[in-house]
């Protein structure tokens, strides 16, 4: 028997994503995260995260309730505080959007205080356990179809919660079929090219958003560290990296974006900032010596490299007590 070898993938290919409830919760207690929108993508992946797996029962007010799989009952207060709106008739709204749309259907109880969902075609994608069991609501992982999420996502004006699942949604990671993907957890849009690339025009079409928008949300989430975004500084557009999706997904220690190593792998042109930029780096020739043997590196680029070379050795990772003085002087 061939030994078994576990590799870690997140394959174009597959029609479902897993969503870790722990992952939905953070997001529903990130206020910086605003969720002004109309697509209500994050909305149903909130009750997806309560759904259960088994049947279950509940008792709220001395009654007691049966869940079946794809199930919940919860008050109609809780439902208003996970979708972040003030009035209960707002939460109403959406639900009913929701059950036109055929995602869920629901019924109030208990004089209308209590609201009993159930997610449609949850059977399909997520496995119904035939056991009795309590189910725990802010551990483990729900399946969801990419399909149903791109569907939603056009529904109308995707809210920064809504972006930020899409991405998630998207993201593979060590695919053959993408390049890219085996650097980090790479956004692809699943275009058939294999080219993680994307404009701010896609991604304004996408989420029924202007450009100028678009790149206010980007970059918000670039600075709060949910992804890294690499610009290819033309028209191909940008490549966006997940920061924290290999530690959700499966576990694992995150991995640090090297955006040189992106550019070989993409073939692109990044400008990488340098440190202490706000010094005057330029170097005088009387600082050069050049060999004056026929077979030696041109002057000009004695100098780049000379340049280079002292700037990584003043830099705070260097230590080297002994060559800092005379790199210094090169940078003076």
């Amino acid at each position: 028997m061939s030994e078994y070898k576990l590799e870690l993938k997140q394959l174009v290919d597959y029609p479902r994503c897993r969503i870790y409830r722990e992952f939905i919760r953070n997001l529903m207690q990130d206020g910086s995260i605003h969720s002004n929108g109309c697509s209500y993508f994050f909305c149903l992946l909130t009750l997806c995260s309560y759904a259960n797996f088994r049947t279950s029962y509940r008792r709220i007010e001395g009654v007691t309730y049966t869940i079946y799989p794809g199930e919940w009952i919860c008050n109609l207060s809780d439902i208003t505080k996970w979708f972040r709106k003030r009035f209960q008739y707002q939460a109403l709204d959406m639900l009913d959007y929701l059950q036109n749309q055929q995602y869920i259907s629901y019924s109030r109880q208990a004089n209308d205080r209590l609201i009993k969902f159930k997610i449609k075609g949850w059977a399909k994608f997520n496995t119904v356990l035939e056991y009795n069991a309590p189910c725990q609501k802010d551990t483990g992982f729900f399946f969801f179809p990419i399909c149903k999420a791109n569907e939603l996502i056009r529904l109308g004006k995707c809210s920064e919660l809504d972006i930020v699942l899409d991405l998630w949604i998207n993201t593979v990671y060590n695919e053959k079929q993408v390049q890219g993907s085996d650097i980090g957890p790479v956004v692809y849009f699943r275009n058939c090219t294999g080219n993680p690339f994307v404009s701010y025009s896609e991604l304004a079409e996408r989420w029924n958003l202007s450009k100028s928008t678009v790149g206010r949300i980007i970059n918000k989430l670039a600075k709060s560290e949910y992804l890294t975004l690499i610009p290819s500084g033309g028209k191909k557009g940008s490549v966006i990296y997940l920061n924290s999706y290999l530690s959700v997904m499966f576990e694992i220690s995150d991995v640090m974006i090297d955006k040189e190593e992106v550019a070989m792998s993409l073939q692109i042109n990044v400008r990488i900032p340098e440190k202490g930029t706000e010094e005057n780096h330029n170097i005088g020739s009387e600082q050069i010596n050049v060999s004056n043997e026929p077979f030696c590196v041109p002057y000009p680029h004695i100098k780049i490299i000379v340049q280079k070379v002292a700037e990584v050795l003043v830099s705070p990772d260097i230590c080297y007590i002994g060559i800092y003085p005379i790199a210094r002087e090169y940078l003076t």
